[in-house]
């Protein structure tokens, strides 16, 4: 082999070599353990750069369940199983998911007031030359998905924050392209929820729904971010999830802390509410 040939061979390895790469062109660099202080970063400027450039001004939050479907959502599920149970008709675990979807039919009108609220909100304060209360979920299914759709319905954009899973979560379909995201860090996606929000809307959820409404009216509370207004969808569902009047009672919150919110089961109510709390006017 030729001197110029070793020569050109070696130079092909290194350049083929890990080290060799660019940092922010290596992977497995910025996987390490290391760079979660970079990555962090990384994941706070990508969000709020592109928030800027698109011109958002300010956010309205819809949590609610993942699982919570629509109407036609549980048809498809039902005749799916219906299918199977006629195939093995005593499947414990067969029949125990009818049962449960059969349960969550009482729970459609929540996606639909979720859609509702998202068009209302949507068309009143977002125009050609406004993006205020923009709708903001966490991009997956359920109430997310049914709010991301309320502002499709109306032409209107919406974002959508979703996050890595154990089990995957792809974003819904009804979310702005421009404007859908995927987080690593729940720190990171709860910051980017709150960093524009003038209003925030709580369906009836599990435990991931339960921390996002805590965590926002731990921060109201403490006076670490400024008043919104803070709407519970579903008196019923929430008069059972939490006692906060036991919690007042007991003093473990204050009476004045009750006031932090209001629930309703109406989505023309929520709206008022959010647009009485500013006087109609949107915030700068």
């Amino acid at each position: 082999m030729s001197d110029d040939t070793t020569r050109t061979n070696r130079i092909k390895t290194l350049m083929e070599s890990p080290t060799y790469r660019l940092a922010t062109d290596d992977p497995d660099f910025l996987e390490h353990d290391d760079l979660r202080a970079v990555r962090l970063q990384l994941e706070y400027l990508k969000p709020e750069w592109t928030m800027r450039k698109q011109g958002i001004g300010s956010t309205v939050i819809v949590f609610g369940s993942a699982r919570l479907l629509s109407g036609g959502q549980i048809d498809t599920e039902l005749a799916r199983l219906d299918e199977k149970l006629g195939k093995t008709p005593d499947d414990a675990e067969l029949l125990s998911e009818y049962e449960l979807l059969q349960k969550r039919r009482k729970y459609v009108k929540y996606y639909n007031e979720a859609r509702k609220f998202a068009a209302l909100v949507s068309k009143r304060f977002q125009d050609e030359c406004r993006c205020d209360f923009v709708v903001v979920t966490g991009g997956g299914p359920g109430i997310m998905e049914a709010a991301n759709r309320g502002a499709d319905d109306v032409g209107a954009r919406s974002i959508g924050l979703n996050i890595e899973l154990p089990h995957e979560q792809t974003p819904n379909p009804f979310i702005s392209p421009q404007l859908c995201f995927q987080f690593r860090y729940f720190a990171l996606r709860k910051m980017h929820f709150l960093m524009r929000a003038k209003a925030l809307l709580a369906f009836p959820g599990g435990f991931g729904t339960l921390d996002e409404l805590f965590d926002v009216l731990t921060l109201v509370q403490t006076k670490k971010v400024p008043p919104l207004p803070i709407v519970l969808m579903g008196k019923e569902y929430w008069s059972r999830a939490v006692n906060f009047e036991f919690l007042a009672q007991e003093g473990f919150i204050s009476k004045q802390d009750l006031t932090l919110f209001t629930i309703t089961d109406c989505a023309e109510q929520a709206v008022e509410f959010i647009s009485d709390f500013y006087h109609g006017v949107p915030p700068e």
